[in-house]
């Protein structure tokens, strides 16, 4: 008679037990699926970023007025093929060379590069001068092997070229020998320290890159900080602005302020 008491609670506690490992067991389970898809996810992102675009953020003036300071972009990486310059780091520093499933640059794309004279940080600039080319730079004309690139003015506009006060500064509508038109700013008028350069001589396999806003530029103009760019440090061409947000109204990280501080006329503008 005293063996039934005892046995009903010891029953009672092993189903307890039971289920509490089930209960253990499903939360495993749904943490190790969660775990599973993050990797997953991440893997994705990464191929993604890797091989097909990548994003980029513009800290500096030196494209403007095509591309502003806290514009955010994305590059394709597939309209040039891959090198060990459109890997994402560390892989970007491997000993390799080459290119692979390459496209040709076209005369006036903007490209992300790495610069190796400056700790192959990433440089965005328009590509002007193809390999053969002799590039000279005449009061802020550009001559291609002696032709000059058309060049119509547009008018003077409020421009920001020092990083603190607004001006009226000239700008120009440049027009490639490939029908590629594009607008630039000159900060010091034709008279700039790059506005008369060269004649550089561009070498096989190389190219010529100049920012658009052409007084603040360190580009190919300077050999011993850029000059001509190989074609095995392209990085990808930039495409598109994602989104823009001006950095006088919002940082980066106050998402918050972001709402006021969005330009959106340039949400998804074509370069």
């Amino acid at each position: 008679m005293s063996d039934t008491p005892n046995s009903e609670p010891a029953a009672q506690e092993d189903v307890q037990s039971d289920g509490e490992n089930r209960g253990n067991q499903d939360q495993f389970h749904s943490y190790s699926e969660l775990a599973q898809f993050m990797a997953v996810a991440v893997g994705i992102a990464l191929i993604v970023r890797m091989l097909i675009f990548q994003p980029f953020n513009i800290p500096s003036g030196s494209m403007r007025p095509t591309l502003l300071v806290g514009d955010f972009i994305y590059v394709s990486k597939t309209e040039y093929g891959y090198s060990r310059a459109s890997l994402i780091w560390p892989l970007s520093r491997l000993p390799v060379h080459g290119r692979i499933l390459a496209g040709a640059p076209e005369r006036g794309d903007v490209v992300v590069f790495k610069n190796k004279k400056d700790n192959n940080r990433d440089y965005i600039k328009r590509l002007i001068g193809m390999p053969g080319d002799e590039i000279s730079i005449r009061g802020g004309t550009i001559m291609i092997n002696d032709v000059a690139v058309q060049r119509d003015y547009l008018g003077m506009v409020e421009a920001n070229c020092d990083d603190s006060q607004l001006r009226a500064v000239p700008v120009y509508r440049e027009t490639l020998p490939n029908g590629v038109s594009y607008s630039v700013q000159e900060c010091y008028g034709d008279e700039g320290l790059y506005d008369w350069r060269g004649p550089y001589r561009v070498p096989t396999g190389h190219y010529f890159m100049m920012g658009d806003n052409r007084d603040q530029s360190e580009d190919s103009r300077v050999e011993a900080r850029v000059g001509t760019v190989p074609f095995g440090d392209f990085v990808g061409e930039a495409q598109r602005v994602v989104i823009s947000v001006d950095g006088n109204r919002a940082k980066f990280w106050q998402f918050w302020k972001w709402p006021s501080a969005i330009r959106s006329s340039r949400t998804l503008r074509a370069l």
